[in-house]
C-alpha cells in the first residue's frame, strides 16, 4: 500500500521540530542585516541543543533559510541576508568572505 504524501515539506518539518536552535520569532523578516546577525548570534550562544560551535550553528541556520527560500527571495532580500552572513562573521571575529 503506497504511503500518503505529506503536504508539509521536509524543510518545514525541520524548522518546526528541530531542537538544534531556538530562534526569535520573525528573525529572518527583519530589514537590518546587523539585527538578523545579532539575533542569530544570541540564539546560537544561548541554545543548549546545538551540536556545533555557536558560529557554525548560526551560519548554518542562515544558510538553511536562504537555500529553502530559493528563488522566492527578492534580490534585495537576498542581499540583506548575505550581508547578515558578513555581520555574523564580524560578530564572531572571523574574516568576511570576499
Amino acid at each position: 500500500m503506497p504511503k500518503k504524501k505529506s503536504k508539509q515539506k521536509w524543510s518545514q518539518d525541520v524548522t518546526d521540530n528541530s531542537d538544534a536552535m531556538d530562534l526569535e520569532g520573525g528573525v529572518f523578516k527583519q530589514r537590518s542585516a546587523k539585527k538578523i546577525a545579532d539575533s542569530l548570534k544570541h540564539s546560537a550562544e544561548e541554545s543548549p541543543g546545538r551540536k556545533a560551535s555557536p558560529f557554525q550553528s548560526a551560519m548554518s541556520m542562515l544558510t538553511f533559510y536562504i537555500n529553502r527560500a530559493g528563488k522566492q527571495l527578492s534580490r534585495s532580500r537576498l542581499a540583506t541576508l548575505n550581508r547578515a552572513k558578513d555581520e555574523l562573521r564580524k560578530d564572531f571575529g572571523k574574516q568576511p568572505k570576499r
